[in-house]
């Protein structure tokens, strides 16, 4: 048994302010050897399924921590969905889609028990657009072809929320393409889209690859991240893409939301708490090809919203702030 988990808040409140120790349930339970883990990630060749890999190979490398085994999937409302069913111990999954999950919004139809690791990393949403083509604005969307995610991802309950801050609905609805990152890129090129909704780090290496042979405009999103913000909560933040990144001659503003490294809340506390002596330990490696420049800290990664954190990773948060 692991207890019941620890809000973030409550976590904050006893490391860094001095108050009581917790009492964490379960943690002489842990006996015995670790556990196999299956991880759920994202398609092949996605941030996810890099990462998901790179943290099973670290794993590996440092015994005795837990087998972790990667499974591709869809994303992150797959991963999510996978969690609940009980056919994943652990999975990756952007915050909104996770909080959908946690209160039981569409498109999930029941509240799920999830827990969280950690913050691992930021998405940055790109809304790119071929430079000769007639998308210069979120407006001009309106009535055309639009590749915006995966069904099943994350990048598509993003796109569909941002479709409808902007407007974009009902009579100027735009004709959604359920793609996943390399058909959209495919699509984009053979001019089946017009533009293309992805959320990934910066860079995303095929979005640098398809700069190289197609001139892009990438489109500032910082009105609708303040209307997501205004609507959402602190979910979604405005971000910015750097100048140089994807050719870009200067910064453009965009919509900001983390990804969260998940539990259910049946793993045991002590194989939590080495998969995030994992992350932590090899933070540098996970994210080389995830996200350039990013940090990964633990006052960074304890920041998940509503979902409580496994009381394995109180445990060595706890730790780390002693």
């Amino acid at each position: 048994m692991t207890g019941r988990p620890i809000s973030r808040r409550g976590l904050l409140r006893s490391a860094l302010l001095g108050g009581p120790a917790l009492v964490l349930p379960g943690c002489g339970m842990n006996e015995g050897p670790h556990r196999r883990l299956t991880l759920a990630t994202g398609a092949r060749g996605g941030p996810y399924h890099a990462f998901g890999h790179a943290l099973a190979a670290e794993a590996a490398r440092n015994p005795p921590h837990p087998h972790i085994t990667p499974v591709s999937t869809a994303a992150s409302v797959d991963n999510l969905r996978r969690l609940a069913a009980g056919s994943a111990d652990l999975a990756l999954a952007m915050a909104d889609a996770a909080e959908q999950a946690l209160h039981g919004a569409a498109p999930f139809t029941a509240p799920s028990r999830v827990t969280a690791l950690a913050r691992v990393y930021v998405n940055y949403t790109h809304l790119l657009a071929r430079s000769d083509g007639p998308v210069r604005s979120v407006a001009d969307l309106a009535g055309r072809p639009v590749a915006t995610g995966a069904t099943g991802s994350g990048a598509q309950v993003l796109a569909g929320r941002l479709l409808r801050v902007a407007g974009l609905t009902d009579g100027r609805a735009v004709r959604e393409q359920r793609l996943g990152l390399a058909e959209s890129v495919a699509a984009l090129c053979r001019g089946t889209v017009d533009a293309v909704i992805w959320a990934g780090g910066v860079p995303t290496p095929a979005l640098s690859a398809l700069t190289r042979r197609l001139p892009l405009r990438v489109l500032p999103l910082e009105a609708e991240a303040e209307a997501l913000r205004a609507e959402y909560g602190p979910v979604y933040s405005a971000v910015t893409l750097p100048a140089g990144v994807y050719g870009l001659t200067a910064p453009v503003t965009t919509i900001g939301v983390g990804n969260y490294l998940l539990a259910r809340p049946q793993v045991p506390d002590r194989d939590a708490r080495d998969v995030l002596r994992v992350v932590f330990d090899r933070w540098r490696v996970l994210l080389r090809e995830v996200t350039a420049g990013a940090r990964l800290e633990p006052r960074f990664a304890v920041a998940t919203g509503d979902l409580p954190l496994h009381p394995g990773a109180v445990a060595y948060y706890r730790s780390v702030y002693g």
